[in-house]
């Protein structure tokens, strides 16, 4: 994968003629005699093919920008908000940290919301906890178990 990357970057120089000589020399003895690096340029080219087919600056109209200003503003997302409509400004965030000196005092305060604690737990949720508890458990006991088990037969004689 790596060696096609750089094939097709090493091809792309080559078509785009950002080499120097060396480097271009050795680009055409390898398009003699490598068949993949051959075809990397083949397909370079033809991808850039599609820029041939531009329109060259000679052939651009004059009043180009202004055409662009005026499809841009055409847009609906360029018009101006109506007048109706008025931002109200934002309610300042309270941080952590913040000093008393630092509100102003024409700010209204938030309402105070009281902190009530956690309701109760649902019943589902209590049953779960147990049996994730006791199936813990469970497997705890039978680990215990089945590491005396070898002891348990070596004093049987077997």
């Amino acid at each position: 994968m790596a060696e096609t990357v750089d094939r097709m970057t090493r091809a792309g120089n080559y078509v785009l003629g950002l080499m120097d000589d060396s480097e271009r020399e050795r680009a055409e003895r390898d398009l003699e005699t490598d068949q993949s690096f051959r075809d990397a340029v083949v397909e370079i080219a033809e991808r850039m093919h599609v820029f041939d087919h531009m329109a060259a600056p000679e052939k651009a109209p004059q009043d180009g920008w202004k055409a662009i200003q005026e499809r841009l503003s055409a847009m609906p997302q360029m018009r101006a908000a109506p007048p109706e409509i008025e931002t109200a400004e934002p309610q300042p965030r309270l941080t952590f940290g913040r000093r008393r000196s630092d509100i102003r005092p024409d700010t209204p305060r938030p309402p105070a919301v009281p902190i009530a604690p956690h309701p109760a737990a649902p019943r589902w949720a209590i049953a779960l906890a147990v049996g994730l508890i006791a199936a813990f458990a469970l497997g705890f006991v039978a680990g215990r178990s089945s590491l005396s088990l070898p002891s348990t037969l070596e004093a049987q004689g077997r």
